[in-house]
C-alpha cells in the first residue's frame, strides 16, 4: 500500500474522518492524489516501450493494487473534498485498466502488420533494465528484422493485408514509428561508445532504418492513400462499447443516441433564434443569406489583433458590470496574443486560447481562395463569441484559477469541465444580452450550432455510422462552415490528438453547468459570482462531481452517477 509523505492511505482516511468530526476540517487529500500520479509518471517513464507486454503488465499490476486499496475504503463519513478525491481515484484507476484492455485487443488486431517487432521490443526492454547488449546478437537481430520486414512488405503488395481499414493501418504506422524511436535510443546508447557494438551493427542498423521507413511508406500507400476519400481525414472510430465506457467514466448517464437527440433539441433553439435574427436583418428568415451577410463583415488584413483586444476588454467590462465572476488583477493583465501559422490553421481554422490567444487569420502565403475563406470564417461577429471563450471568462480564467486552487486535481482534467465552462459562458452571455446587434446574434448562434453539430458528427463517426467526409458535408450544410474550416474541424477531431468525447464535451459540459446553475443560483442557494468562483475552484473534474462538491446535502452514488442534467425540465 503506497505512501505519500510517509502516510498510508488507511491512515489518511482515518485522519480525515477524525479531523472532520473534531474540527470540521479535512486532512489534506492532495498528498494521495499527488503520490498516485507521481507513481504513474515514474512507471510510464521507466516502462515506455511501445508494444511492450512487460510495460502494460507492470502498469496493470500497479493499477490493480490501487483498485483493491481504493475499493476497500468507504466513501461515506469523509470530508467533502476527500470524498470527491476518492471518487476520482477509483474512476481513474478503472478507466486506465479499461484502456489497457483496449490497447491489448488492438495490438492483437494489428499483429499481422507488426509480426517482425517482437525481438526489437525485447531489445528495448532489456535496455531499460540496463542489461548489456551482445554486439553480434544485436547485429543478427537487426538483420533478421530487415528480412522479416521484407517478407511483410511482399505480403502487403500481394494484398494479404488489404482487409485492414485505413484507421488500423494508420495506428500500425504510428506504433512502428514509436517503436523505431525507442530502438534508436537503444542503438545510440552504444553506437560510437562501444567499438565492438559499432563494428557489428553499423551496416545492419542502416539497412533496418531504410527497411522500416520503406515499410511504413508502403503501408500508407497501399492501405491509406489507396482508399477512397481524403487521406488526411483518417482516424480511428472508437466503437459503441468503448464509447459507452468513456461516457460512464465521464459520469454522463446517456446513450450516444440520447446525446444526439439532445443535440437536435438544442439545434431547435438555435434555429428558432437564427430565424428571428435573419428576419430582423431583412432576409425573411433565411439563415444562409444572413450568415453570408455576417461573414462579409471582417476586419482588413493586419487589423485583426485590434479587434481581439477590443472584444477581450469588452467582455471583461460586461462581467464586471454584472458582478458575475471574480477576475483577479493578474488575470486581467497577463494574457497574451499570437498569430497562428498557415500550417496550424489547417487543423485549427479559428482560435485557440488559454494564457495566449492564438488568432487565426489569413497570411500572405495562402492561396487566394484560402485567404477569402479565412476572412469569412474569422469575421467580427464570429469573433464576438470566440474571444471571451478563449480568454475571460473562458480558458484563460480557467487556467489562472487551476494554477491556484486544488492544483493536485489537474491530472483528472476532463474536456467536459474545460470546454464545457467556456461554452456555458457563450450560452450565459447570450441570455444576458451580450450581443449588441442581430449580426452579433447570428455570430453567437453560429458557434452554438457548431457545438450541437459536434455532438452529432463526432458520435456518429465514433459509432462507425458516418465517414469523415460525411462529417465535413454535415458541417457545411447544417452549420454553414466554409469547406476549409469544416475539413480542418473534422481533421482535428479524428486524427487522435483529442479524446473521442472531446468534441461532444463542449455542449454537453455547458448543459451540465447550465443545469447546475439553475439548481444553485436559480434556487437562491448561491449568487452568480459565488457559483462561478466555486466551479473554478474545484479544478477540472467531471461536472457531476463539481455538483457533488457544491450541493448543500451529502451526495449519494445515485446523485453522482445518474444525474440526468439534460432531461426536459
Amino acid at each position: 500500500m503506497f505512501c505519500a509523505h510517509g502516510l498510508p492511505l488507511a491512515c489518511f482516511l482515518t485522519l480525515t474522518a477524525v479531523a472532520r468530526s473534531q474540527a470540521g476540517t479535512t486532512a489534506d487529500p492532495a498528498a494521495f492524489v499527488t503520490a498516485y500520479f507521481a507513481d504513474l509518471q515514474d512507471l510510464h517513464r521507466r516502462y515506455d516501450i511501445p508494444l511492450s507486454r512487460e510495460s502494460s503488465a507492470r502498469e496493470r499490476s500497479y493499477l490493480e493494487g490501487r483498485q483493491r486499496e481504493f475499493g476497500s475504503k468507504p466513501v461515506t463519513g469523509l470530508a467533502r473534498d476527500a470524498e470527491i478525491d476518492l471518487w476520482l481515484l477509483r474512476a481513474d484507476v478503472a478507466h486506465r485498466l479499461a484502456k489497457i484492455d483496449r490497447a491489448e485487443a488492438l495490438r492483437a488486431q494489428l499483429a499481422p502488420l507488426l509480426a517482425h517487432t517482437g525481438p526489437l521490443v525485447l531489445a528495448c526492454e532489456a535496455h531499460r533494465r540496463m542489461e548489456p547488449a551482445k554486439a553480434e546478437a544485436a547485429a543478427a537481430m537487426l538483420d533478421a528484422a530487415v528480412k522479416a520486414i521484407g517478407a511483410a512488405q511482399h505480403n502487403l503488395e500481394a494484398a494479404a493485408f488489404d482487409g485492414f481499414t485505413p484507421p488500423l493501418a494508420q495506428t500500425a504506422i504510428e506504433d512502428l514509428e514509436a517503436l523505431h524511436r525507442s530502438l534508436a535510443t537503444w542503438h545510440e546508447f552504444r553506437a560510437g561508445y562501444d567499438p565492438i557494438f559499432s563494428w557489428w551493427t553499423s551496416t545492419p542498423w542502416q539497412r533496418y532504418v531504410e527497411a522500416q521507413s520503406h515499410y511504413c511508406a508502403a503501408i500508407r500507400t497501399r492501405l491509406i492513400d489507396g482508399a477512397a476519400g481524403d487521406a488526411s481525414l483518417v482516424g480511428d472510430p472508437l466503437g459503441e462499447t468503448a464509447l459507452l465506457a468513456d461516457l460512464r467514466h465521464e459520469l454522463i448517464p446517456y446513450s450516444p443516441a440520447e446525446l444526439i437527440a439532445i443535440a437536435e433539441r438544442e439545434f431547435v433553439f438555435c434555429e428558432r433564434e437564427a430565424t428571428k435574427a435573419s428576419e430582423a436583418l431583412g432576409f425573411r428568415g433565411d439563415w444562409g443569406k444572413a450568415l453570408a451577410h455576417v461573414k462579409r463583415q471582417h476586419r482588413d488584413p493586419g487589423a485583426q489583433p485590434e479587434l481581439i483586444r477590443e472584444l477581450a476588454r469588452e467582455a471583461i467590462a460586461f462581467l464586471d458590470a454584472r458582478d458575475l465572476v471574480t477576475i483577479p488583477d493578474l488575470a486581467r493583465e497577463c494574457w497574451r496574443m499570437s498569430m497562428m501559422s498557415p500550417a496550424a490553421q489547417l487543423v485549427n481554422p479559428f482560435f485557440l486560447g488559454g494564457e495566449t490567444i492564438q488568432v487565426s487569420f489569413p497570411t500572405n502565403t495562402m492561396e487566394h481562395d484560402q485567404k477569402l475563406q479565412s476572412l469569412r470564417s474569422n469575421n467580427e461577429h464570429f469573433c464576438r463569441a470566440t474571444v471571451h471563450h478563449e480568454l475571460i471568462p473562458g480558458h484563460w480564467l480557467q487556467h489562472y484559477m487551476q494554477a491556484r486552487h486544488r492544483t493536485y486535481r489537474a491530472p483528472f482534467e476532463t474536456p467536459f469541465w474545460i470546454e464545457g465552462w467556456a461554452l456555458y459562458w457563450e450560452m450565459r452571455l447570450y441570455d444576458l444580452g451580450f450581443a449588441k446587434s442581430e449580426e452579433d446574434r447570428i455570430g453567437m448562434l453560429y458557434w452554438r450550432k457548431h457545438r450541437c453539430a459536434r455532438i452529432v458528427f463526432s458520435l456518429n463517426y465514433h459509432l462507425g455510422l458516418w465517414t469523415a467526409e460525411q462529417c465535413v458535408d454535415y458541417l457545411i450544410e447544417r452549420v454553414g462552415h466554409e469547406r476549409a474550416a469544416a475539413v480542418a474541424e473534422v481533421r482535428r477531431s479524428v486524427q487522435g490528438g483529442y479524446s473521442p468525447l472531446y468534441q461532444a464535451a463542449y455542449m454537453l459540459g455547458g448543459l451540465q453547468l447550465r443545469a447546475l446553475h439553475l439548481e444553485l443560483v436559480g434556487s437562491g442557494t448561491m449568487s452568480e459570482r459565488a457559483f462561478h468562483d466555486a466551479v473554478l475552484q474545484q479544478n477540472a473534474i467531471p461536472i457531476a462531481l463539481v455538483r457533488a462538491a457544491l450541493q448543500p446535502g451529502a451526495p449519494t452514488a445515485a446523485s453522482i452517477t445518474a444525474w440526468r442534467f439534460a432531461d426536459a425540465k
